[in-house]
C-alpha cells in the first residue's frame, strides 16, 4: 500500500477514523528550529499497522482529529529518542501525550545500544540501510519533494516492527514493567517546562564562576530567557553563553566597561546595554544566602570511598552481563549520592531493577550490620 500524503481536511478525517481502536501508533515530526525558541512543525508521520502517513500541518486548518487519536490514554505512542517530539505537543497543547514507548530506550535497555540512533538501530535489527541525506531540509519549505516525504515516511514506517520485538524481548526479560516508570518520566509536564530562574543551570561554563557570580548570570539568563521566549528568538540571538559569562565574572558597571565584554555585539550594547547594567547591579546586591548553588556534591567517608568502588564494580558486572554500557547506568556521583542517602537514578526505574535495589539491600545490611 503506498504511503499517503495527507494535506486535505476530509483526508484527514478519513484517515483518523481508520486509526480508531488502535494499540498503539507510531510517531514522528519534522521541524525547525535554527531561527525561533519554539521548534516550527514542519510535518508529521504516523504509522499504524497498514498504513503510514505525512500530515502537512502547514496545509491543514487544524490538526484536532489527528490530536484526540495522539492524546487517547488507551493509545500508546512509539517514538525514537521522544524527548524534542513530545516538546512539540507540549507547547502545542500545555501537555504531553501518553503512555509513550521509547525505542531508543528500550534499545538500551536490551543492550543494543546506548542512545543508538534510529537508522543504526534499524540496519542493527531489520537489516535495512537508511537514506539520511534530507536531514538538514528545511521542513517549512514548500513543495515538499517526492524525496523527502519518502525519507520522512522512513523515519516510522520501521517503528512498528522494532516496537514489536522490543516489547516481545522486554516481556520475554521480565523488563516492561521496570520501563514504565523511565517512559512515564518522558511525558512529565516538568521536563519541558522552563523556569527562568533556573536557565542559569545550562549556560556553558557556569560552574567556574563564584557565588556572586552565579547571581549575576542567573539574572543575565533569566531576562535572556524570558526574551527569547516572548520574541519565540533562539537565545542565542539575544545573548549568546560566552558573553553571559564573562558578563557574569567582571561585573560591569558602565557602558565603558561593558564594551570590553568578549563577544558581546555592539548592537546588543546599544539595544540591551543600560537593562544588562541594571541587571548586574540589582544582582550584585543579592546577599549571600541567596545566591544559587551548584549541585552538592556528598563527602564521603574513607570507608565510603571504598565501598563506592566495590558497589561500581558490582554496577559493572551486572550492566555487561545484560550487554548495557555500565556508564549508562550510573557513573560514581550517582554512586557517592545513593551512599548519602541521596535521591538517585540508581532508585528509579530500569536502573533500579538491574542492579538499583541489589545497591540498597547490601548497603541496608551493611547499616544493619
Amino acid at each position: 500500500m503506498d504511503d499517503l500524503y495527507i494535506a486535505d481536511q476530509s483526508a484527514l478525517v478519513e484517515f483518523c477514523a481508520g486509526l480508531r481502536g488502535a494499540a498503539w501508533l507510531a510517531l514522528d515530526t519534522e521541524f525547525v528550529r535554527e531561527q525561533t525558541y519554539y521548534p516550527q512543525l514542519g510535518l508529521l508521520q504516523i504509522a499504524s499497522a497498514d498504513r503510514v502517513a505525512c500530515i502537512d500541518p502547514l496545509a491543514l486548518p487544524t490538526l484536532e482529529p489527528l490530536l484526540e487519536r495522539i492524546y487517547d490514554p488507551a493509545v500508546t505512542k512509539v517514538l525514537h529518542a521522544a524527548h524534542q517530539d513530545l516538546e512539540i505537543f507540549f507547547h502545542w497543547r500545555g501537555a504531553v501525550p501518553e503512555p509513550v514507548f521509547d525505542t531508543q530506550l528500550a534499545a538500551l535497555v536490551l543492550g543494543d545500544g546506548h542512545q543508538v540512533g534510529y537508522a543504526a538501530l534499524v540496519r542493527q535489527q531489520l537489516g535495512v540501510d537508511l537514506d539520511k541525506t534530507h536531514t538538514r531540509v528545511d521542513w517549512r519549505r514548500r513543495p515538499l519533494v517526492p524525496e523527502w516525504l519518502t525519507y520522512a515516511a522512513d523515519d516510522v514506517r520501521y517503528l512498528p516492527e522494532l516496537y514489536r520485538r522490543q516489547h516481545a524481548a522486554l516481556v520475554e526479560r521480565g523488563w516492561l514493567a521496570a520501563l514504565t516508570e523511565d517512559f512515564q518520566a518522558l511525558t512529565a509536564p516538568e521536563r519541558y517546562r522552563q523556569d527562568p530562574e533556573e536557565a542559569w543551570r545550562r549556560v556553558r561554563e557556569h560552574q567556574r564562576l563564584g557565588g556572586a557570580q552565579r547571581a549575576v548570570l542567573r539574572a543575565l539568563a533569566a531576562w535572556r530567557e524570558r526574551q527569547a521566549s516572548s520574541h519565540d528568538r533562539p537565545r542565542r540571538w539575544i545573548l549568546a553563553d560566552a558573553p553571559s559569562v564573562e558578563l557574569a565574572r567582571r561585573m560591569p558597571a558602565t557602558l565603558a566597561e561593558l564594551s570590553g565584554i568578549p563577544g558581546l555585539p555592539a548592537t546588543t550594547r546599544q539595544r540591551h546595554g543600560e537593562t544588562l547594567l541594571d541587571l548586574i547591579a540589582a544582582a550584585r546586591a543579592v546577599p549571600p544566602e541567596q545566591w544559587p548553588a551548584l549541585p552538592h556534591r556528598p563527602r564521603l567517608a574513607p570507608a565510603q570511598i571504598a565501598r563506592a568502588d566495590e558497589l561500581l564494580a558490582l554496577i559493572e558486572e551486572r550492566a555487561t552481563a545484560h550487554g548495557i554500557a555500565p556508564l549508562a547506568v550510573a557513573g560514581r556521583r550517582e554512586v557517592e549520592n545513593l551512599l548519602a542517602g541521596q535521591d538517585s537514578p540508581l532508585c528509579h526505574g530500569w536502573r533500579a531493577a538491574l542492579v538499583g535495589r541489589e545497591l540498597q539491600a547490601r548497603l541496608a545490611d551493611v547499616g544493619d550490620g
